[in-house]
C-alpha cells in the first residue's frame, strides 16, 4: 500500500496531487528549487526537499536529485504530474529499479506513446485514424520544404518529443516551412533534449478533441468522455470545455472505442488522453497519446465526478478499476480558463513580477446551482519567475447546460482579482461574451480569425460605457462626501456638492443630473435615460458588485490619477467625473504624445537574448529576422518592421533583459 507520494513537480498540479493525497491519508513530499523556496506546494506537503537551481534543467529536470529526495524522504511512490519527467522512460525506469512505484503508466507506453512518429505507426496499425504526414526523420530545413511542398500546405511542423505547444509551428510557404523546421528544432532540443522533428498535413477547420481513458494493470480499459481544446494561442491551450458541443454520440463513441483500442495495444494503464483533430464533418484523425494527467483533468471531473489522481494512485497501488464503461455518465457541462501570466495587448507575451493582488472567487457551490474550482499553485505576494510555464491558475465552473457553464465561468473572471502582473483575465472575458463562442462555432483558428490583428481588448458598447459613467459617478460621489466630512469636522463646516456633473469615458461624455441618497443614487441623462445605482462601495475597496436598473455587475475599481479605473466582462475603461466647468476647461487641455520607439527595437517580453543574427551596419528588410528571445520555454523571434540600417546593437547573447529594453536601434 502507498503511504508517502514524492511530487516530482512544482505549481498548481503539485498542489491538486496533494489535496487528493491527503484525502486518501496519504503523506506527501514537495521538491522545489531556489524560485520556489516559498512555493506554495512547498508549504501544502507535509515534507520538502531543495533539489537545485532555479533553471529547471538544474532542478526539476535532474533525475538522480529526484531521486535522492526519494531517499532521504522514505517515499514509496512519485507521482510525476505533467511536464517536466512526468512522460520520460528513463526516470520511471529508474524508479522501478529503486523499487518506487511509479504512479503513472508502464515504460513500455510512455516509450511507444512519447515519440510522435512511433506513436502515428502504432496508432495506424490498432486501426486508429491518423493524419497523412511524413513520419520518418527530416535532416535539415531544405528536406522540410521539400516534404511540406509534396504534403501540400499548409502543414504542421512538430517536435517528436514535444508537448503543450513546444517545439510546434504551422507553415503555409517554404519560407515558413524552412523558419519553423529550424524554431522548432531549437525549441525541442531546448524544452525536451531531442530535437527529430516531424510533418504532417494541417486539417481544414480543425477542433482540437481529446478523450480521457483510465486503466488498470489487470488489462480493464475506458473512456471517460470528452474535452474540446480549441481555443488556443501559439498552438497551446487556453480554454476547455466537457463535453464538447461539437459531437454526436455516434462519434463520441467512436472516437472512445480507437482511444480504448490504442491504450490496449500499448498495454496502458493509469490516467492518460488520446487527442484527435477533427474537421468540420467529424471526421477524426489521431494526433498524439499523452501519457500522462492532462492540464485541463478538471473538466472531466466535474462531468463525471471521478477523481482522477485517486485513480492514478489505486492504479498504481494494483487495484482493479471499480468503474465499468457502462457506468460513465456524462453530467452537465464544465469550462476551464488558463489564467496565464502574459499580456494580451502585445501578442500574449510572457511576463513575470510579484503578485501584489490575488484574490480568486470564491470556491464551490454557488447559489445559482452551479460549481466554481479553482486549481492555482500561487498565492498574494508570490512571484511570477521567468524560468518556469506562465500559468498562474485554472478557473473551472460547472453548469447543467454549455450556456449556463459560460455565464457562471464570465462572472467568475469579473470576481477575480489578480494586481502586480499582466494577466489574460481580459482575454479570457472577452472569450466568453464572443457571439461565436457562444454557439460552438469554434475551431483551433478561433483566435486568430476573431483577432487577425491582436487582441487590443474589449471595446464596450453604448449602453456599457454609459453604465461605467454611473459606476464612476457613483464612486466618485462616495469618496466626495466622504472629503466634505473630514473637511467639515476640521473646518466647522462642510462643503457642498453640486447636483450636475459630466462623466467623460474614452471619446464620449454624459452630461448628468444626480440625486444622491446615500447608498442609492439616480442619475437622470440628458436623453432621458436614467440610471438607479445602489452598491456598498467604500474607497479603497477594489472589487464591488453594483446594482443598476437590477442588472447585478461586479466591477473592478481603481483609482488612478483624477479618475477611476473600471473593469468588467473584458472592458477596461477610465472615466473622470467633473462639474461642468471644469470639463468646459478641460476642452483646452493638450494631448501629450507618446514617445518615439520607431527606431529602436524593443524587448517585448522579459527574457534572455539567444541569438543576434544581424551586425552594426547592416541593412536590412521588412520581415527579416533580427533576433531571438527566449522566455518561460518559448523561443520568440523578432523581425524587421521596415527596411533599415542597424545602427547600434546593445544587447549581446545570453543577457536578461526587462520589457521594453532596448535591443538594437536603426538609422
Amino acid at each position: 500500500m502507498i503511504t508517502k507520494i514524492l511530487i516530482a513537480n512544482r505549481g498548481e498540479i503539485a498542489c491538486r496531487v496533494i489535496r487528493t493525497a491527503r484525502a486518501l491519508g496519504i503523506k506527501t513530499v514537495a521538491v522545489y528549487s531556489d524560485a520556489d523556496r516559498e512555493a506554495m506546494h512547498v508549504k501544502l506537503a507535509d515534507e520538502a526537499v531543495h533539489i537545485g537551481a532555479a533553471p529547471s534543467a538544474q532542478s526539476y529536470l535532474v533525475i538522480d536529485r529526484i531521486i535522492e529526495a526519494v531517499k532521504e524522504t522514505g517515499a514509496d511512490a512519485v507521482h510525476p504530474g505533467y511536464g517536466f519527467l512526468s512522460e520520460n522512460r528513463n526516470f520511471a525506469e529508474r524508479l522501478k529499479q529503486e523499487g518506487v512505484t511509479f504512479i503513472g503508466p508502464p515504460v513500455g507506453a510512455i516509450e511507444a506513446m512519447g515519440d510522435k512518429i512511433t506513436s502515428k505507426k502504432i496508432a495506424a496499425e490498432a486501426g486508429v485514424s491518423t493524419v497523412p504526414g511524413y513520419m520518418g526523420l527530416i535532416a535539415d530545413a531544405e528536406r522540410a520544404v521539400k516534404i511540406s511542398a509534396e504534403i501540400g500546405y499548409p502543414v504542421m511542423i512538430k517536435a517528436s518529443a514535444g508537448g503543450g505547444g513546444k517545439g510546434m509551428r504551422i507553415a503555409w510557404s517554404d519560407q515558413e516551412a524552412r523558419e519553423g523546421f529550424s524554431a522548432s528544432k531549437n525549441e525541442a532540443k531546448s524544452s525536451f533534449g531531442d530535437d527529430r522533428i516531424f510533418i504532417e498535413k494541417f486539417v481544414d477547420q480543425p477542433r482540437h478533441i481529446e478523450i480521457q481513458v483510465l486503466g488498470d494493470q489487470h488489462g480493464n480499459v475506458i473512456y471517460l468522455g470528452e474535452r474540446e481544446c480549441s481555443i488556443q494561442r501559439r498552438n497551446q491551450k487556453v480554454i476547455e470545455e466537457a463535453p464538447s458541443s461539437f459531437l454526436d454520440e455516434a462519434t463520441r463513441r467512436a472516437m472512445g472505442e480507437q482511444a480504448v483500442q490504442l491504450a490496449k495495444a500499448v498495454g496502458y494503464f493509469s490516467a492518460g488522453t488520446v487527442e484527435f483533430i477533427v474537421d468540420g464533418r467529424r471526421n477524426f484523425y489521431f494526433l498524439e497519446m499523452n501519457t500522462r494527467l492532462q492540464v485541463e483533468h478538471p473538466v472531466t471531473e466535474l462531468i463525471t465526478d471521478i477523481d482522477l489522481v485517486e485513480q492514478m494512485i489505486r492504479v498504481a497501488n494494483g487495484e482493479v478499476l471499480s468503474i465499468r464503461q457502462e457506468d460513465v455518465v456524462l453530467n452537465g457541462w464544465a469550462m476551464e480558463s488558463r489564467l496565464y501570466a502574459e499580456d494580451p495587448y502585445r501578442g500574449f507575451l510572457p511576463s513575470i513580477g510579484r503578485l501584489t493582488r490575488y484574490r480568486p472567487p470564491a470556491e464551490g457551490h454557488q447559489p445559482d446551482g452551479t460549481i466554481v474550482r479553482n486549481d492555482t499553485g500561487v498565492c498574494e505576494g508570490g512571484e511570477i519567475s521567468m524560468y518556469y510555464d506562465p500559468m498562474i491558475a485554472k478557473l473551472c465552473t460547472w453548469a447543467l447546460g454549455r450556456s449556463q457553464a459560460i455565464d457562471a465561468m464570465a462572472t467568475a473572471l469579473d470576481r477575480f482579482e489578480v494586481e502586480g502582473i499582466c494577466h489574460n483575465l481580459p482575454f479570457l472575458s472577452a472569450v466568453m461574451a464572443h457571439p461565436r463562442f457562444q454557439s460552438g462555432n469554434i475551431t483551433t483558428a478561433f483566435i486568430g480569425e476573431e483577432w487577425p490583428d491582436g487582441f487590443a481588448g474589449v471595446s464596450p458598447n453604448n449602453d456599457q460605457a454609459r453604465l461605467l459613467a454611473s459606476v464612476a459617478t457613483y464612486v466618485h460621489l462616495v469618496e466626495e462626501n466622504r472629503r466634505t466630512k473630514i473637511s467639515g469636522t476640521l473646518a466647522n463646516h462642510t462643503r457642498k456638492l453640486g447636483e450636475d456633473f459630466v462623466a467623460v469615458g474614452g471619446d464620449q461624455s454624459w452630461p448628468q443630473r444626480v440625486a444622491d441618497e446615500g447608498r442609492v443614487i439616480n442619475i437622470a441623462y440628458g436623453d432621458g435615460i436614467n440610471h438607479t445605482v445602489e452598491s456598498d462601495w467604500q474607497p479603497g475597496a477594489t472589487l464591488s458588485a453594483f446594482v443598476i436598473n437590477g442588472q447585478r455587475l461586479s466591477i473592478k475599481v481603481a483609482r488612478v490619477s483624477t479618475g477611476w479605473r473600471l473593469r468588467f466582462g473584458g472592458v477596461d475603461m477610465v472615466h473622470h467625473v467633473m462639474t461642468p466647468r471644469i470639463f468646459e476647461l478641460a476642452q483646452y487641455m493638450p494631448v501629450k504624445q507618446p514617445a518615439d520607439t520607431s527606431k529602436q527595437l524593443l524587448c517585448p517580453m522579459p527574457g534572455v537574448i539567444t541569438q543576434v543574427l544581424v551586425s552594426e551596419g547592416d541593412t536590412v528588410e521588412a520581415g527579416q529576422p533580427l533576433a531571438t528571445v527566449e522566455a518561460m520555454k518559448m523561443e520568440n523571434m523578432l523581425k524587421a518592421e521596415r527596411k533599415s540600417k542597424v545602427k547600434a546593437i546593445k544587447a549581446e547573447v545570453g543577457k536578461s533583459l526587462a520589457v521594453d529594453e532596448v535591443i538594437m536601434e536603426f538609422e
